[in-house]
Parts: C-alpha cells; structure tokens; sequence
C-alpha cells in the first residue's frame, strides 16, 4: 500500500513538474515574439531606414496578410474547395527614378493597352504622368479586375515590374478566391466564404473555418489614395501558415447520382424543394447530401440545407417510432393483433382521422398497420396500449434519439420538436397526431439516423461529414465513427420491424419499387403541410426514409419532396408515387455503382463454355493462329471464340458482340474486354489475370440496367 501511494505522489509531482516546464515554454515564446516585433519596427530598415522611420514620414503600418485557406477533399480525394491566388496590379508612380521613368514609360503604356484593352497607350500614359507630377497622388490601380498567377508571372517581365536598377514602382495586390471544381453540386453543403470577412459562413466552410482559415502573417503596408493599402518591400515579418485540410465522407459520384434523380422529379412534380441524404449504416458516414430549391419556371439551386436545418412534420415515417414503442411495450405479435380500420374514416374526439386508401382497409393486423400505412389503425393501437401512459410513450421516444439533435459535426441543425407534457400545446390528443407524425417538428438527417439505427440492428451511429484534418500530408485530428454501447430496442423488436419495412416494399404502398436484384426496406410519408396554423388539403411534405440491401445494410437513405403538383388523382402527390421512385433511383445507381454489395451472378456464361480456350478480334487471333499452325478464324466476324475437340483441334465460332448489351466475354484478354466494355459505357473492375472466366452481368440483354461489371480472369 505504502508503494502504490508514493508512486501515486511521484505520477502528480511528474505532472506538475511538466506543467510547470510547458508555462515556460509559452512565456518565453511570448516574450520572443514580443522583442522580434520591437526589433522589426525599430531596427530592422528598408533602403536604409528603420520602419518607424518610415511611419513617420508615410502612413505605414503593420498589418495583417491573409494565409491561403485550406482544403475541402471528398472521400477519393477529389478536390471541393480551395483558394487560388488573383492579383491586382498597381503601379506606385514615383519609385522609379527620372531616367528609368522617361526611357520605359512608352513601353509600359504600349504594355498595358494591348494586354489590358481598358485604354490607349496614350490615355495609360497620360494618366500615368498625372500621378507622377501630382502632390497628393502617386498610387493607380492599371487594371479594373484582378489577373491570375500565370498573367502576374508574364507581367514581371515588363518594365517596372521586373526587378531592374534603378526602376520599381510595379506592385501586386493579393487576394484570395475560393474555387469550387463540382460546383454546383453539394453547393450548401460545402458551403461559402464571405467576400468582405474571408470567413466560411455556410455549410462546412462555417463549421470548420477556424481550421480552414490558417493564421495570418504580418507586414508592412502603406495606406495610400482611396484607403488602399499595398504591401512595402517582398518580405513580410511574419509569414503567414496555411490553413488545415479538412477531408470529408462525401462520394461524389454518389452526388452526381443523387441530384440528377433529385432534380428529374422536381421538375416533373413542380414542387418547391427536394432533400436527399446517403449514409453508410455502420459508420454514419454521408456520402450525399443535395438541397435543391425552385428559383423560378423550371430552375432549382442549392440554396438551403433542409436537410439539415429543414424542419417538418414528419408524416408516416415517424409511424415506425411509434410501432417500435407499442412492440417494446407490449412484446405482441405483430402478425396476430388486429385492427378494425373501418371504411377509411374515423371520428376522433372533435376531428376527422383517415387513410389514404379510399375505402379503408377493414380489419388488418398490426403489421399491414404499418405496411399500409394506415392511420386509423396507429391510433386504435395507441389507444388500446398507451391511452393512460402518456409519459411512457414520450419516454421511448428519448430512447430512440428523437428528441435531441443528431450532434453532426456541421453547424446549422434545427434542434427536433417534440412535446412533453409540460409543453403550454401540449392537449389530450398530442400523443395520437404524435403518433403518426403530426405536431412535431423533425429534420430530414434526424428522421434519417432513426431508420440508420434499426438497419444497423439497433445501434444509433452519429451522422459524419468529415473524416480527418491534415496539415499537409499529416493527420492532426481523425474522427472517428461514434456508435451508441446500448441498442435503441430489444433485438426482437429490430427483427420485427425490419420485416414489416421490407412489406412496405414487397406488398405494401411502395411495392412499385420493389427490385428484382436487391431487397429495399422503408416507409413512406405524406404530411399535409401545416401554412397559417391549418393543415392544408392539398399541400403535402412527402418523404420516404430506408436502407438497401435490406438483407445486408449497407446504404441508408431519405428523400424528401415538398408540395409536389399534380393534376391527377390524389395519390399521385403522395409519398409512393413522388419520393419513393426517387430512393429507388439512387439506390439502382449505387447498386450498380457498388460491386461490393451486389449478389453474385450465378450460371453467367452459355453452356460447355468451358471449352472455349481463346476468343478475341479475329484478325488478331489469326496472326496467333498462323504462328501455330492452327486452323485459321473465319474472317466474317470481327470477333471469334475457338474450342478444342478431338485430339486438340481447335473449332472456330463466330461471336457477336455489337447486337447485344452484354456480350460473352469468356475466353478474352483483359485488353479485349475493356476495349469492349468501356466502348459501351460500362465501369469495368476485375480480379485475377490471364483470361476471362467468369462475367458478373450475364451475356444478353441487361436486364438489371447496371453499368458496373465484374470480370474474374484465370
């Protein structure tokens, strides 16, 4: 005992004693700083004089000088944002001396009329020499916009900006631009930078800008016409550090995937927004995030981040919440309880609840309650259940993470909305309109982790948009994926609603997205859209929020489309009819995209493919052909495939490869079959060497509309 307490006494002074040496440290770098600043102002000169001397006579300061921002990368390293150097160029008149002045000025103004086209050479000059001569003028700007790092290295060469005896006066004012290469997708969530500030004040350049801005050096400056200031002399007391690299989750061609299927249903419903989020289930990592809003007949810009920052009612989608908390309660089967929903309607204190589906549904268990979505029957169930324990039901709630914010690392999420009650709106109802998603506000990426965290057996994961901060090639800051030690629910309640999410999609309202390669799961949601107070008929928030493949999760998924237009029936504006063709779209193309989650194809190649030994251009085959001895390829085929028989003759076969979608690629070389492939636009990958044995799309028509496919080479 005696040891482990003097060890405990010697790990404390250990601390202190490095504690002590760390504030000594900083004391005496601060004490350098300060006496390197006296030494710049007072005794280090420029031609000859200290700057104080300068300041006294010119109104010279020191001041700050912006360092380059840092990076946004995406998840390949594509680059998303990042700041290029413009300059504007000036020319401080009275620098040069008399006989450099008179012997260049012709060519400078020649220079500048026929690089810069704002003026004559004659009109350059002439204004030039009115600063020359002027008492109170020395200083002009020689071009109205700046010129970028190319055009200022050409300008060096020209007189007084060249670095000549006895000339000068040439200067170029810094100023930093951000670029953004993919612009305009994933605009607001990239975000922007203020032009007056230099400060991120949107999306990720608000949220990570103390990292991204680096630190500003310091050097002189002279104040001059106009409240100007252009820097003194090329080399600066402090010199600016760079900005940090901020490497994000985002997949840019899921991106481009996710606004193209975004905007195409925009446009066809006319509806005055649309968010769509893409997560990976076991890390929460985002891989696409699009914001589109109507700017006008046919116009839709990034220009909020709903899915952030956008909340609504939430509609069907909260009916999961709902029926996770009665299966919680209650452990029923799901398959054996039952409902009478009537004929569609249902009086309900002093209002009116119905489904969707004119006509009602009749007598349905709890499972086609939320295959079919039904309203009725959530809130017969939440009566039978939950009609005395109202806290109860608010409390699952708090245990599936719906009442606080997801804490992404973005500024900008709208904290959800859900009464308790001590809410002042809270009425004998609340929890009823609660329960199929009515007076609550919730985000889409709220609503998103929710469905994330049943696909991912119950584990709530942290929605993520950035992975790791670099400066340079170093990692100062890796951020990990943070998921939840305890499970939102029991694991038979996960297995319970699991299936009825994959009904929904096989038997229920969105069984017209179910796939024939891969199992969807999800729930569609149609809100009325409260304007005014009032629940309007006809104004809808619809969204659809899911994962894919639902036997393995790998992808989880939200759409939202607000007030869709349509002069159709009315279930043309739902959720199954508007969001939920958009999920199906997207997940296709990341399907096809991810050759990792695909199945794989079984019996790919023809009959006694086995045999086939070489295939390939014909002409090229013929050349082997004859340095072997072999039977020549008939030439009527561009291609042919040979097949040993009979002692190890070889038989020729034509192949057809221009009729099909996908040809018969057994037997060629990798060169052939890229040659092929890539010429049809599909994304090739492969896996072993020598020939092609094994095809993952089978030869014939593409029946699965993928554009990726996996050959296996021996």
């Amino acid at each position: 005992m005696k040891n482990e307490v003097e060890s405990g006494q010697n790990n404390k002074k250990a601390l202190i004693n490095r504690a002590r040496l760390v504030g000594w440290l900083l004391f005496v770098l601060a004490i350098m700083v300060f006496v390197k600043l006296i030494r710049v102002q007072y005794y280090d000169t420029f031609k000859g004089k200290t700057w104080a001397e300068y300041s006294e006579k010119n109104d010279l300061k020191l001041d700050t000088i912006p360092a380059m921002r840092g990076n946004i990368y995406a998840s390949d390293n594509s680059l998303l944002a990042t700041s290029l150097p413009y300059y504007y160029v000036g020319f401080d008149t009275k620098v040069a001396d008399s006989a450099y002045f008179y012997n260049h000025i012709d060519e400078l103004a020649s220079l500048l009329a026929k690089n810069f086209k704002e003026n004559t050479a004659e009109g350059y000059k002439s204004k030039i020499m009115r600063y020359r001569v002027s008492k109170s003028k020395r200083y002009l700007r020689l071009k109205s916009k700046e010129i970028t790092h190319l055009e200022r290295e050409r300008l060096k060469k020209w007189p007084f900006f060249a670095k000549d005896r006895k000339g000068g006066g040439g200067k170029f004012e810094t100023i930093y631009k951000r670029y953004k290469p993919f612009s305009p997708m994933a605009d607001r969530t990239i975000g922007g930078i203020d032009p007056k500030s230099g400060r991120g004040y949107i999306g990720l350049e608000a949220s990570f800008d103390k990292q991204l801005e680096g630190r500003p050096g310091i050097g002189w400056v002279e104040k001059v016409e106009g409240g100007l200031k252009i820097p003194v002399g090329d080399a600066l007391n402090v010199q600016p550090a760079a900005g940090r690299d901020i490497y994000t989750t985002l997949d840019m061609n899921y991106q481009e995937r996710t606004e193209i299927a975004l905007r195409r249903k925009l446009l066809e419903m006319d509806a005055d927004f649309g968010s769509v989020i893409i997560m990976e289930v076991a890390t929460g990592e985002i891989k696409a995030m699009a914001n589109l809003t109507k700017r006008g007949p046919g116009k839709y810009e990034e220009v909020f981040n709903y899915a952030l920052a956008g909340s609504n009612d939430p509609g069907s989608t909260f009916k999961l919440a709902t029926m996770m908390a009665l299966l919680e309660e209650t452990h029923m089967d799901p398959d054996q309880v039952t409902v009478n929903t009537g004929d569609g309607a249902m009086k309900f204190r002093n209002h009116i609840i119905r489904d969707a589906h004119r006509g009602g549904f009749g007598t349905i268990t709890a499972s086609q309650v939320l295959e079919k979505s039904s309203n009725i029957g959530i809130v017969q169930l939440m009566q039978r259940y939950f009609a005395n324990k109202p806290d109860k039901y608010l409390s699952y709630l708090k245990q599936f993470h719906l009442t606080q914010p997801t804490g992404i690392h973005m500024k900008g999420e709208k904290p959800p909305l859900i009464r308790d009650r001590k809410s002042k709106q809270w009425s004998s109802y609340s929890m009823y309109f609660m329960a199929h998603g009515y007076e609550m506000q919730m985000t889409p990426l709220q609503t998103l982790a929710f469905y994330n965290a049943v696909a991912n057996n119950g584990y709530w994961v942290r929605p993520m948009i950035v992975r790791e901060i670099r400066n340079a090639e170093e990692i100062e800051d890796k951020i990990p994926p943070y998921v939840e030690e305890k499970p939102i629910c029991s694991p038979e309640t996960i297995r319970k609603v699991k299936k009825m999410l994959e009904g929904v999609v096989n038997a229920g309202l969105a069984k017209h997205i179910k796939s024939d390669l891969y199992q969807i799961a999800g729930k569609t949601g149609t809100a009325r859209k409260l304007i005014n107070g009032v629940y309007t008929e006809g104004k809808n928030y619809t969204s659809f929020a899911g994962y894919f493949p639902a036997d393995k999760p790998k992808y989880s998924c939200i759409v939202i489309i607000d007030n869709p237009k349509s002069t159709g029936a009315d279930y043309t504006r739902y959720a199954g009819s508007v969001a939920a063709p958009v999920f199906k779209e997207v997940a296709d193309r990341i399907y096809a995209y991810d050759v990792a989650i695909q199945k794989p194809v079984r019996d790919s190649v023809p009959e006694k493919s086995e045999d086939v030994k070489w295939a390939g251009i014909t002409s090229d085959l013929n050349v082997i052909s004859k340095s072997l001895n072999m039977t020549p390829a008939p030439e009527e085929s561009e291609y042919a495939a040979a097949s040993l028989y009979k002692k190890g003759k070889t038989k020729w076969n034509p192949r057809e490869v221009d009729s099909r979608d996908v040809p018969n690629l057994q037997g060629m070389s990798m060169r052939d079959a890229l040659y092929l492939m890539e010429n049809k636009g599909f994304r090739v990958t492969f896996k072993g060497s020598g020939k092609v044995v094994e095809q993952s799309l089978p030869p014939g028509s593409n029946k699965s509309g993928s554009k990726t496919i996996l050959l296996t080479l021996q």
